[in-house]
């Protein structure tokens, strides 16, 4: 199932990160933070890639989905424990922000934080072109 629907699931996660990211700012008017932009810089393009894949049926995407989704992943779980102060702050402490990358503006359940919420849907997304890839090599 879940090689067969890779495509779909990955645009949904996608348009819903990219969604929630945008509502979460233009709606909400949360100041994304450096930390933020890079993750959005990890999630925006996929939602068009995988949107071209599905249109030409092309499974040859997921490499690309699997690298940028792997390295947004690590960039939302360094933000996520940068909110919980286990980690120190060293991108944001460095750049001119308005907004400091441990500010925290969603806290739901004691630990879902907009960091949280990105790094999930990184992780499903490497997880949907990792079994891709591992199909397509069998």
């Amino acid at each position: 199932f879940l090689n067969r629907n890779a495509i779909f699931l990955s645009l949904g996660v996608a348009v819903t990160a990219t969604l929630g990211s945008l509502f979460y700012s233009n709606v909400l008017g949360y100041e994304p933070c450096e930390l933020c932009w890079l993750q959005r810089i990890f999630i925006y393009p996929q939602v068009a890639m995988l949107v071209v894949a599905l249109w030409k049926k092309d499974y040859a995407v997921f490499p690309y989905v699997f690298t940028l989704s792997v390295i947004g992943a690590f960039i939302a779980g360094y933000h996520y424990l940068l909110q919980l102060g286990v980690l120190p702050s060293i991108i944001c402490s460095a750049v001119e922000s308005s907004t400091t990358c441990s500010q925290r503006y969603v806290m739901d359940l004691g630990y879902i934080t907009i960091p949280m919420m990105a790094l999930t849907a990184f992780l499903f997304l490497a997880l949907f072109s990792g079994i891709a890839l591992l199909r397509k090599t069998k």
